[in-house]
């Protein structure tokens, strides 16, 4: 296969064969880079140079980001011959100095740190390597399985079996046996050991090879770990190097190509990785030169750092900048057929902020999968160029494009501030209106009529201030007589100037005299300029022309709504920077497109599949939009409502046309004139309601008669308030339902705990910022419930009422206000803990109440939504228990996350009784345990659970069981439990005092040998026949109580099998003789089992051979053992028999004493003193010939009589 490879590699250079699709043809262009970015071959021929030259051993390809670098790779690699591993950091974030990339990517960028990339490097290296080719590595990875696999296992087995072959013949392998004969007739045995040897020696050669890839980092003790100082610092390449060396050591690679390193700005790990070559390359067991070749950005290195680094550089010459771009977007735009479609000015314009090719790739294969799925819904009337600023937008600035679907982000922000632009707009516009209007009417408050009365005015104050007499003025060498004053242009010149020259006469004597601040003496708060410009806004030119203006302006403000978005948008560009601060290099991209109104707030009709069309503008004349069946804004201005009203046709009443504000002003102005026409407006507006909330928001707002209204429709429409109070404007609604609804409706439904009630309670804050003045004791009327006090902090005079009155809802953010709001000096923080401990021990009476009152929903809302709630004390937990009324499984989650414990079992009600046993809820003593027997929901099951637990089983068991009368339930309660484990069972009997007369009934085996142990049942004949079958627990009850049974073994019918079971228990051996002596004989001598069991007693007892026969004593004594004990008891009986009997026993004997008994034998015993004893009666009997220790005194060696003859008679 690899020579495949390799053939292949060196005849593409010879055969440009190529499977890629056409980019210009298809719909769609892949994103991927191209292996035809070399087409002249510039590329391919510098690195192959670089590749091919000794001295080359780091390469480096240069260019800006999106400039091609990865294309002329993958075109280099195609007609490479020799083995390549390619390294990408692609799968890292973004590169942060991209302009392509949000913010977003720059912060992860920086949290990448050197360590990090080296383990993708290191992963990318030895992983791309298959993990047979690096059996050493410490890096271990999976391993498929070879062909020879299954013979390998094969193999494995025979071999240990080979192996526990020769354990099993590890004496003979020691002596030598094993191989011997050494000829094929021994085949076997040398085979396995010469293939059990292999096998071993496999095995740790195996080990040793293994041994090579283990090193020691660290030393883990349990929550101690053990590891070098400098281990999360060093450099994982470093670390690594054997690593890296064993890896080109065992691969073929003489190429790396190491890709988007230059993403992290980090010059470092370039150095290391040069380091890292340069050990590869001078390390002897690489055969060949292995050469790095990076692709990075020029300004990678500074100034002629990159020339000392590389040994050869690339560059690679841009295909697209922001001067090109446009014939890319236009190349697109022919594939797609958009050309005449698409402005020509908007891509000229555009392009200059696009240069990255992959980006207009993928923004025009996005917008012909958009095209494709909104001009179906469209029928083809998007708008080409707004489709494609939108995709452009979310391309480059794909964070913002995503936060606007949650409403957030640049474009987001200012849509959300559109109404607030258009606000400050219809502000300053009608800021200039009342500025033209207050201008005016100033000016109708001048005393001079006119600007001629105005300077005769001023001209009299300069000619008081003349030298008496002086009749001419002379000004810039033009003279003039004073008359001449007050037509002169320049008087506010010659006012302004603090001297004048004057005259008596024109011939001479002309004197300069100081003219004090003549305006001041004339009017002090203004100025001549001043007063001359308001005058000037008297004359009727002036007035018609301001009319002019403020008719303009007011005209503008009717418009003002129906204004472009980028219109808006640019008229409020100060203040629309700010949306823009926070999208960095792309922030021109944005402006441009935003004020240029190619995205703005139709945006959403190419973002999805469904939308609905705006309504129509609105239109000033009233009737002739009503005549034309369109439905006119409700602040369309009438001036004249009630003619409106008369030329208004009567279904028009029953039509959305009649939803202006200043109509139904009209209309309720006069009720009973207009009565009809009130009630076909209110049944128009209840069957339409959702259309009408245009209306219903301009005339809250602005009519005069919200009241009248409001009253009139909730009296004629009886389900408004329950509509209302479920449509998205319920808080308009329902905040002038509760002040003007008549009063007497107050208290019923829908009013009082209903819909109005409830959305009253949930947006208080919002219904009292609506500012209608709502009368107080309706609040108590309609039962509300406030949710959020806090959040009425600024309405002090109503939360004072609410709180006085109860009328909020239990929660934990209202009940922590009330409390802060009491100046206690209660710790609020106790709130955190204990609760309810903390309201029972406050002086809030109403609060206390409304707890009270309403404690389901106490616990449901705050006591079991307060996880820290665990410290409520014992009085609190108690009386929270007597609430009935709330369901037992929230109390009881509420009691079992308390630290307290309950000390009596008396206060709590009794369906809490097995609970509080079940979760271990109750102090243990016996007494509650007694009260709990007698409860009437007492529970057999969780009396036992409880007092099986090991902590509480302990607690108790350090308490005395009480012996009294009235505790002999729980006595018998424990004695009848069987239920209890043996240990529990044991523990509890252990600490009874007394003993009871009788066994229970219905105890396992097991618990009645625990009582029997124990010693806790009498002692009797009726109790011994109780066990009945079970002849163990008999045995033990009478062993325990022997010497009673003994002194009355008459009372109790009992065998001698019975009596026999009673020698093996623990009793003494003069008890177990007295029963032997109650046996029959012949029961012990025809079963050889009791026999050996009555032997070693008799041996260990005076044994009295009177009254036993030769064929008891020859059953105690051959079936006994050991052997000691049948010669002791031989010995002991051996007056009591004649010589035949004694050899019968002998006989009976194992060897060597059954020798003893044969003639002509020569036994051998061990030297003991019962066997010297034995050998002596022997003799002396004449049972043996002769008898002597050995020559070392440790056997004694018996002489038979040769012949039955030679015995004497």
């Amino acid at each position: 296969m690899k020579i495949i490879q390799k053939l292949q590699r060196a005849l593409l250079p010879f055969f440009s064969i190529t499977t890629e699709v056409n980019a210009q043809s298809g719909k769609f262009v892949d994103l991927a880079p191209t292996s035809q970015a070399d087409e002249k071959g510039a590329y391919f021929e510098a690195l192959n140079f670089a590749t091919n030259n000794a001295a080359v051993f780091n390469i480096a390809l240069t260019g800006p980001y999106g400039s091609g670098k990865s294309s002329v790779i993958k075109s280099f690699l195609r007609r490479y011959s020799r083995p390549y591993l390619q390294i990408s950091l692609a799968s890292f974030v973004s590169d942060s100095d991209s302009s392509n990339f949000s913010t977003l990517s720059d912060d992860r960028t920086s949290n990448v740190n050197n360590q990090e990339i080296e383990i993708s490097i290191l992963q990318q290296m030895l992983y791309g390597a298959d993990a047979n080719s690096l059996p050493l590595s410490r890096f271990k990875r999976i391993q498929s399985p070879k062909w020879w696999a299954s013979a390998v296992s094969l193999l494995i087995i025979f071999g240990c079996m080979s192996v526990w072959y020769l354990l099993q013949h590890k004496t003979e392998i020691a002596s030598g046996e094993f191989f011997q004969p050494l000829d094929w007739s021994n085949w076997v045995n040398l085979n396995v050991f010469a293939f059990g040897f292999l096998f071993l020696w496999l095995i740790l050669h195996r080990i040793y090879l293994q041994s090579f890839g283990l090193s020691l980092k660290g030393i883990s003790l349990k929550d101690i770990e053990i590891a070098p100082e400098n281990a999360g610092e060093e450099s994982i390449l470093s670390r690594h190097l054997d690593e890296i060396i064993y890896f080109f050591q065992s691969t073929s690679y003489d190429l790396v190509i190491i890709e988007d390193l230059d993403r992290f700005d980090n010059p470092e790990i370039f150095v290391t990785l040069r380091e890292i070559n340069g050990l590869i390359n001078s390390n002897k067991g690489v055969k060949r030169h292995v050469r790095f070749l990076y692709a990075l950005r020029d300004d990678m290195f500074d100034n002629t750092d990159r020339t000392k680094f590389f040994e050869f550089i690339v560059p690679i010459v841009p295909i697209i900048n922001h001067s090109n771009s446009i014939d890319k977007i236009l190349e697109q735009g022919k594939r797609l057929s958009l050309v005449e479609r698409l402005d020509p000015q908007f891509l000229r314009e555009v392009s200059r902020y696009l240069n990255d090719l992959r980006l207009i790739h993928n923004i025009f294969n996005e917008y012909a999968i958009y095209v494709d799925n909104l001009e179906r819904d469209d029928e083809g009337v998007l708008n080409a160029n707004k489709l494609l600023a939108l995709l452009i937008y979310k391309n480059v600035l794909p964070s913002d494009f995503e936060a606007l679907h949650q409403q957030k982000g640049a474009l987001a922000s200012l849509l959300q501030r559109y109404e607030e632009f258009i606000e400050i707009t219809e502000t300053d516009i009608k800021g200039q209106i009342s500025e033209i209007e207050a201008e005016i009417g100033e000016a109708n408050k001048q005393l001079p009529k006119d600007l001629g009365e105005l300077q005769k005015i001023y001209a009299m104050a300069v000619i008081e201030k003349l030298p008496p007499g002086h009749g001419h003025i002379r000004v810039s060498n033009n003279e003039f007589v004073v008359g001449q004053l007050a037509s002169r242009e320049d008087l506010e010149q010659i006012m302004a100037s603090d001297k004048i020259v004057t005259s008596q006469n024109p011939n001479g004597g002309w004197q300069q005299s100081r003219l004090p601040d003549i305006e001041k003496e004339v009017d002090e708060s203004k100025t001549f300029v001043e007063r001359k410009a308001e005058i000037e806004k008297k004359s009727a030119k002036y007035v018609a022309k301001s009319g002019q203006t403020v008719r303009d302006l007011k005209s503008d403000i009717s418009v003002l709504r129906i204004r472009k978005f980028a219109e808006v948008i640019r008229a409020n560009s100060t203040l629309a920077e700010a949306c823009f601060k926070d999208l960095g290099d792309n922030k021109e991209l944005m402006k441009f497109l935003v004020f240029e109104g190619h995205l703005d707030d139709t945006y959403y009709q190419y973002t999805s599949l469904f939308h609905k069309g705006r309504l129509s503008p609105y239109d000033n004349k009233f009737l002739i939009q009503i005549r034309s069946f369109n439905t006119p804004d409700p602040d369309v201005q009438i001036d004249n409502p009630a003619e409106v009203i008369v030329a208004m046709r009567e279904a028009d009443f029953r039509q959305s046309y009649v939803l202006n504000c200043h109509i139904v002003d009209c209309l309720f102005d006069n009720q009973a004139k207009y009565a009809e026409q009130i009630s076909s407006t209110l049944a128009y507006i209840s069957t339409n309601f959702d259309d009408c909330r245009q209306f219903f928001n301009s005339y809250y707002e602005r009519g005069r008669n919200v009241q009248a209204f409001v009253a009139s429709l909730a009296s004629q429409w009886s389900e408004f308030p329950a509509i209302a109070a479920e449509s998205e404007q319920n808080v308009s609604h329902i905040s002038r339902l509760v002040a003007y609804a008549p009063e007497q409706m107050l208290t019923e439904a829908p009013y009082a705990e209903g819909p109005v009630s409830a959305v009253f309670s949930t947006s208080t804050r919002e219904v009292l910022s609506e500012g209608v003045e709502i009368e107080l004791s309706r609040l108590s009327q309609l039962n509300i419930e406030v949710f959020n006090l806090p959040s009425l902090a600024d309405f002090p005079k109503e939360i004072e009422f609410i709180m006085d009155g109860g009328l909020y809802q239990v929660n934990i953010p209202n009940i922590q206000f009330i409390f802060e709001s009491m100046h206690s000096t209660i710790e609020i923080s106790l709130l955190e803990k204990s609760h309810y401990t903390t309201i029972l021990a406050s002086n809030n009476t109403t609060l206390k109440t409304r707890v009270e009152a309403d404690f389901i929903r106490y616990v449901r809302r705050v006591l079991l939504k307060l996880e820290s709630n665990t410290s409520e004390d014992e009085s609190a937990i108690l009386a929270a228990l007597q609430h009935d009324e709330v369901a037992t499984e929230y109390l009881e989650e509420y009691w079992e996350r308390q630290t307290a414990i309950l000390s009596s079992l008396a206060e709590i009600p009794h369906y809490f009784h097995p609970y509080a046993f079940e979760k271990k809820r109750i102090d243990p003593s016996w007494d509650n345990c007694l009260r709990f027997l007698n409860s009437e929901s007492f529970s057999s099951e969780h009396l036992t659970n409880y007092l099986q637990d090991d902590d509480i089983r302990k607690l108790l068991l350090a308490i005395d069981i009480p012996d009294s009368k009235e505790a002999l339930q729980i006595r018998e309660f424990l004695l009848n439990n069987g239920n209890f484990d043996d240990d529990t069972y044991r523990s509890y009997i252990s600490k009874l005092s007394k003993q009871f007369k009788n066994f229970p009934t219905d105890l396992s085996h097991d618990k009645l040998k625990i009582l029997i142990e124990e010693k806790k049942i009498l002692f009797s004949v009726q109790n011994f026949i109780f066990l009945g079958d079970q002849l163990d627990l008999k045995l033990q009850f009478v062993a325990q109580n022997i010497d009673v049974f003994l002194s009355a073994s008459s009372d109790f019918e009992i065998d001698d099998n019975f009596r026999a079971g009673l020698l093996s228990s623990e009793i003494s051996d003069d008890q177990k003789r007295t029963i032997v002596k109650d046996m029959d004989p012949v029961s012990i001598t025809a079963d050889g089992t009791r026999a050996s069991v009555v032997g070693p007693i008799l041996d260990r007892t005076s044994f009295e051979t009177d009254g036993f026969g030769f064929d008891f004593l020859r059953s105690v004594i051959v079936n006994s053992s050991p052997a000691s004990v049948q010669v002791s008891l031989l010995n002991k009986s051996q007056e009591a028999l004649n010589v035949e009997q004694v050899r019968s026993i002998l006989e009976g004997l194992p060897e060597p004493y059954s020798e003893i008994a044969n003639f002509g034998k020569s036994p051998k015993i061990e030297n003991t003193a019962d066997h010297r004893s034995l050998a002596e009666w022997l003799e002396k009997r004449q049972i043996i010939s002769s008898w002597k220790p050995t020559f070392s005194e440790k056997d004694i060696q018996i002489h038979t009589f040769r012949k039955a003859k030679e015995k004497p008679e």
